[in-house]
């Protein structure tokens, strides 16, 4: 496992410990800990702590600096809600549309194998026939119709 892997899993497991909805916890301390820079603790609150992975983060940068992490409880509806509002604008990447999945199947929303037809369905590959500056766009206008769909189940 990577660096990036055990600083999630850490952070996990203090959520975990503490039964809590949230943990604080000192950025640099954090950084100490992993022997890291901090900005490879904004890279995986940023990639890992997202709110389409049901997490909200709050952060005060500087000398005291410290990082909130708390756990949303949402229904499926408004955890697909929250990502067709908040995270899909107008156009999105494969990767991104990725993230999204990774957090949907691990929140028990999706399967993977649904995952994995979806994220098929959006690949470059399928959109081939798109032009190339236009396959974001494309990409995000499914994405939409396949999210909306859960929710009509």
């Amino acid at each position: 496992m990577g660096l990036t892997g055990k600083i999630e899993q850490f952070l996990l497991e203090q959520l975990e410990i503490g039964q809590r909805e949230y943990i604080e916890i000192g950025r640099n301390e954090l950084a100490e800990k992993f022997n890291c820079a901090p900005s490879q603790i904004n890279y995986v609150l940023s990639t890992r702590f997202t709110p389409y992975k049901g997490y909200y983060i709050e952060s005060r940068r500087g000398g005291s600096g410290y990082i909130k992490i708390t756990k949303l409880e949402m229904t499926e509806n408004q955890l697909i809600n929250n990502i067709l509002n908040e995270t899909i604008k107008d156009s999105i990447t494969l990767d991104k549309v990725k993230h999204i999945l990774q957090g949907l199947t691990e929140e028990g929303v999706i399967e993977e194998r649904e995952a994995l037809l979806i994220t098929h369905s959006l690949d470059d590959h399928a959109l081939k026939s798109i032009d190339i500056n236009d396959r974001n766009l494309v990409r995000a206008s499914i994405f939409k119709n396949i999210l909306l769909a859960l929710l009509r189940d």
